[in-house]
């Protein structure tokens, strides 16, 4: 999604056989965290693109529990795969990714309200927050980086 994997994040998806919910996660190393509970698998354990498919097309993805980004994924199709390519790929999308902490769907949508207006109080501290050159409408699916979480979580340690 363009984050930097700081923050704790879950797929929720119907089990294909069972119908049950399931949360595919990083289990918090934190006993008293209330968000996670044992019933989290975590996802170096399953990966989704064995629950994931057309018959079970759709999943929500949890991004940073405080923030709490919550997105509707819907497959559309399964391309075939092709000769000399590397995947996962990102083909289309919209849209430049909000920027770690801050603050949520209403506050992005806040700031991005408030750096349209050439006069406001906040514009420029917004703008500095946001980053020199920041377009919330870029997208270009070449950028899109994708990482093994077990790679990244050893870096991160």
């Amino acid at each position: 999604m363009g984050w930097g994997n700081c923050h704790l994040h879950e797929f929720i998806v119907n089990d294909p056989i069972t119908g049950l919910e399931l949360s595919i996660g990083i289990k918090s190393e934190d006993d008293t965290d209330d968000f996670f509970t044992d019933d989290v698998i975590p996802e170096q354990k399953c990966k989704i693109s064995k629950i994931f498919s057309e018959e079970n097309p759709e999943a929500y993805y949890i991004y940073d529990f405080g923030d709490y980004w919550k997105h509707l994924i819907v497959l559309e199709k399964i391309l075939p795969k092709e000769k000399d390519t590397d995947y996962p790929r990102c083909i289309a999308g919209r849209r430049a990714c909000p920027p770690e902490d801050c603050g949520g769907v209403w506050m992005y949508s806040e700031m991005l309200k408030v750096i349209k207006k050439p006069i406001h109080p906040r514009r420029e501290e917004i703008l500095q927050y946001l980053g020199t050159g920041f377009d919330p409408e870029h997208f270009d699916p070449k950028e899109v980086v994708f990482c093994d979480p077990d790679f990244v979580k050893n870096i991160l340690i």
